[in-house]
């Protein structure tokens, strides 16, 4: 009886020992898969944080403005360089687009990008940043059904472009008629010159200095046009050597005597005697040229255009005044691009391409000094420029 007892009290035991072992191994097994699905949940949500800090890190790297909307059209995502190229401050998430930047047409182009699915190189200005030129490509977001969930815009600020191509139309405009008038003279004098009798001397003398005035006309300009290409190409080579500066000012000032007598313009030469420039005799005398041609030009007639320089701690301050109508503010920073003119009809009457204070900074710059321009609109325009004593 005992052995039996003891027999079913042993299996009952060794049963028991299996089955809590069993539930002991179930139990380890449960938890280790728990710990292995936390384990890849969170894997998966690093490798999402990972690959949407990549993206967002990507997308604020980007020298392209970015933006992204959903369905309701309100904000998701501006990357900074589209917050700059709009001059906007924040980012605003969340607002509907037309109160996060106040540009129907933008507005419009969304419209255009959910009807077609993808708009492709769309060109807008926008007003608000101060006439800024947009090239923008949008396209639908649709999901793996293909359903939409927003739309992705891309700006290029092609600004710089519209300007280049704006300045290329004037320029061409300019030189055209700047080469057309004097080539109009030129043959208008030839005809006259094959119709006029033999015995006329005093008829061609007078038509063959015309001709010769307006063949000088036509180099000028040409001389300008391969000046301010080998200057912006670093081809020119400057000869630079110690000079005197008053004597380089009263030889820019001698050249032009006979147009300051035109308008009744009295010369001054205000330059110290013993200063010293180490610069390229025949640039500095073509910034003289331009800057007291200009000064001229654009000077009051019955007026003084005046030429001082002082010595600064390791470089010449030379300046060039006149006491004419001066030049807007808003237009001070523009005067030195290559073809723009302040005054286009008042340029356009007393000629010239727009090339002569391009000239000016370019061959300061070339002898490591900088121009600039002071303005009291009404009353006088002063040009600076400065030269290395050494």
């Amino acid at each position: 009886m005992w052995p039996v007892i003891f027999f079913s009290v042993l299996t009952a035991a060794v049963l028991l020992h299996h089955f809590w072992d069993k539930r002991r191994h179930e139990r380890r097994l449960a938890s280790a898969m728990q710990e292995y699905t936390a384990q890849a949940l969170r894997q998966q949500q690093q490798a999402v944080a990972q690959t949407q800090a990549e993206q967002q890190a990507l997308f604020d790297s980007m020298v392209e403005g970015v933006l992204l909307l959903d369905n309701e059209r309100r904000v998701q995502m501006a990357n900074p360089s589209l917050r700059e190229m709009l001059r906007l401050e924040g980012e605003r998430l969340g607002q509907p687009l037309l109160e996060w930047v106040r540009w129907p047409e933008l507005t419009g182009l969304v419209g255009r990008v959910a009807a077609e699915r993808r708009v492709t190189d769309v060109d807008l200005v926008y007003s608000a940043a101060g006439q800024r030129w947009f090239n923008i490509n949008g396209a639908l977001i649709s999901d793996s059904e293909g359903l939409p969930q927003g739309v992705i815009l891309v700006f290029h600020d092609i600004t710089r472009l519209k300007q280049l191509e704006s300045t290329r139309q004037e320029f061409v405009a300019n030189v055209s008629h700047e080469l057309r008038t004097p080539l109009s003279v030129i043959k208008g004098c030839a005809e006259t010159m094959l119709n006029t009798p033999a015995d006329e001397p005093g008829q061609r003398v007078r038509l063959l200095g015309m001709i010769d005035r307006h063949a000088d006309r036509l180099t000028f300009l040409i001389d300008d046009l391969l000046t301010i290409s080998q200057l912006e190409s670093g081809r020119s080579i400057l000869n630079r050597q110690r000079l005197c500066l008053r004597e380089a000012a009263q030889h820019g000032l001698d050249d032009l005597a006979a147009r300051a007598q035109e308008r009744r313009v009295t010369l001054v030469n205000e330059v110290p005697a013993e200063l010293q420039a180490f610069a390229d005799a025949d640039r500095l005398q073509q910034v003289f040229s331009n800057l007291i041609e200009n000064a001229i030009k654009y000077g009051r007639a019955d007026g003084r255009v005046i030429i001082a320089a002082r010595p600064l701690e390791s470089a010449l301050e030379i300046s060039v005044h006149d006491d004419g109508p001066g030049i807007p503010p808003e237009l001070c920073d523009r005067v030195f691009e290559r073809f723009y003119r302040a005054d286009k009809a008042r340029t356009r009457e007393a000629g010239g391409t727009g090339l002569g204070l391009a000239i000016v900074k370019h061959i300061v710059q070339a002898h490591g000094g900088q121009v600039r321009l002071e303005s009291a609109q009404g009353q006088s325009t002063t040009f600076f420029f400065t030269l290395p004593t050494e």
